[in-house]
């Protein structure tokens, strides 16, 4: 059961920030690790708000992360904050309960702290296919990870190349759906090799060059949802698999409905809101977790289908 008392604002961070989340927590994590789980994603939800924040300047954002990283590096050093709000203290409690070498929660941890410093330092500014790669690294082996640790840890999980693919794929398609809010912010998705090269601004998202780099992320991510359904497919606890398959699907159907549209973004895609798209969701998960066998055979190593491409 959860301990509201214990957790602290984590739950209602999570709920607010994403129900499917804060439901997948609630009924698929271990029972003993439901309560760091909240804290894992409801720690860095609001530092993503306070970072995404326009009422902080540049310096005081900051001077925030700076804050959170030298927290994050002291708590794994074994020393104790002398002083720690209650969202810090989500991460302090984390860390102290972090019992062992090298594990899910340690990698989850790291690796948001450098998704997060990325995408401070890329606002305003266009990012080369190198660091777009990393960055999508960054986040789907954090989430990957985390996955693992919080649900089925003790389970068998494969560790070859298509681990981190499901949550890649997810990301690609996460970023192309935000494209036009992110621009607005100051965050260009598009690398600035395809820019320079076609003699396009990153706003001009309508643009035939543009719509050709999209149709290519979306193959991609096609290609990385099948090989991500692969690897779920193999892993041994079902509460794990099924967490998988609904995190994906959450971002699937968007596939479909940029090709439909002939690869043409759009500001909104208000209906990833809508019951009918939360049932299509739900069915997409439903039929993957049926459908384990008959899927084709693996792709080859991850080198040969580079985050990369386009």
């Amino acid at each position: 059961m959860l301990n509201q008392a214990n957790v602290g604002p984590a739950p209602s961070i999570t709920k607010a920030a994403s129900k499917q989340t804060y439901y997948t927590i609630r009924f698929l994590a271990d029972r003993e690790r439901v309560d760091d789980a909240y804290r894992a994603y409801g720690y860095f939800r609001w530092v993503d708000d306070i970072l995404d924040a326009d009422s902080g300047s540049e310096s005081e954002q900051e001077a925030f992360l700076e804050r959170q990283k030298s927290l994050l590096e002291k708590c794994y050093r074994g020393e104790s904050p002398r002083v720690a709000n209650i969202r810090e203290k989500m991460l302090v409690d984390l860390i102290q309960r972090d019992r062992e070498k090298n594990s899910g929660l340690h990698t989850y941890l790291r690796n948001m702290m450098l998704v997060m410093d990325f995408d401070v330092s890329r606002r305003g500014r266009l990012i080369s296919q190198v660091e777009l790669n990393e960055y999508t690294r960054w986040l789907a082996s954090a989430v990957t990870e985390a996955l693992h640790y919080f649900v089925g840890h003790d389970g068998y999980a494969p560790r070859d190349e298509t681990r981190y693919l499901a949550v890649s794929a997810a990301h690609i398609t996460h970023m192309l759906r935000d494209t036009f809010d992110d621009v607005q912010a100051g965050y260009y998705n598009v690398p600035r090799e395809v820019l320079e090269a076609n003699h396009i601004g990153p706003q001009e998202v309508q643009s035939d060059a543009y719509r050709a780099w999209v149709k290519g992320r979306v193959q991609l991510a096609r290609e990385y949802f099948q090989a991500g359904r692969l690897y779920l497919a193999r892993v041994q606890n079902p509460r794990c698999r099924l967490a998988g398959f609904a995190y994906t699907a959450r971002f699937e159907w968007l596939l479909e409905t940029i090709e439909r549209e002939g690869y043409c973004l759009r500001p909104q895609y208000g209906e990833r809101k809508s019951v009918g798209t939360g049932m299509r969701m739900g069915w997409l998960a439903l039929t993957s977790m049926i459908n384990l066998r008959g899927m084709g055979t693996l792709p080859g190593p991850i080198d040969s289908h580079p985050l990369g491409r386009v």
